[in-house]
């Protein structure tokens, strides 16, 4: 949408079909996870043009990201917990000093940067804005490629060059 470049929707029924495919050139490109390709990359079958996180890879640092080329450009997966609304504040502190504890433990912190992954440890407000801003963005992609309920998941979004 930022580059105005025209991409054909290829959808698999998950990121092994859509990496094999690429390693064999039946595909020409994939947006998938890090943790996903890192193993692939590491064995040479992929080679990664770039990362879409806003800063380069402690994994790849070579590997530039897309905002190095087209500006605005960031898109990163995420994972956070969350509780069901009304649950009570002492056990969202408990909760969340625990997990920023465990994210802070080096053996942890170590094991996420093997997979290409960074912690992010924080209060709930900040994860909250997070998934709000996220909301907000991902909205307007959705309107943009008129994406429809059902038509796919995040999981089963790969592109090849038309």
């Amino acid at each position: 949408m930022i580059a105005g470049v025209d991409l054909l929707h290829v959808r698999y029924p998950g990121v092994p079909a859509a990496l094999n495919d690429l390693a064999r050139g039946k595909v020409h490109i994939i947006f998938a996870s890090m943790p996903a390709s890192i193993d692939r990359i590491r064995a040479g079958e992929i080679r990664p043009l770039a990362v879409t996180t806003p800063s380069r890879s402690e994994v790849l640092p070579d590997v530039p990201t897309v905002g190095e080329f087209v500006p605005g450009y960031e898109s990163s997966s995420w994972y956070g917990v969350g509780t069901p609304k009304g649950t009570p504040t002492a056990i969202i502190d408990t909760l969340n000093k625990e997990i920023n504890a465990a994210l802070s433990d080096r053996k942890v912190k170590a094991r996420f940067a093997e997979l290409g992954g960074t912690v992010l440890p924080g209060a709930p407000s900040k994860f909250g804005r997070l998934i709000a801003d996220e909301t907000q963005k991902w909205a307007r992609v959705v309107k943009f490629a008129a994406v429809s309920p059902g038509m796919t998941s995040i999981h089963q979004f790969y592109i090849a060059w038309r």
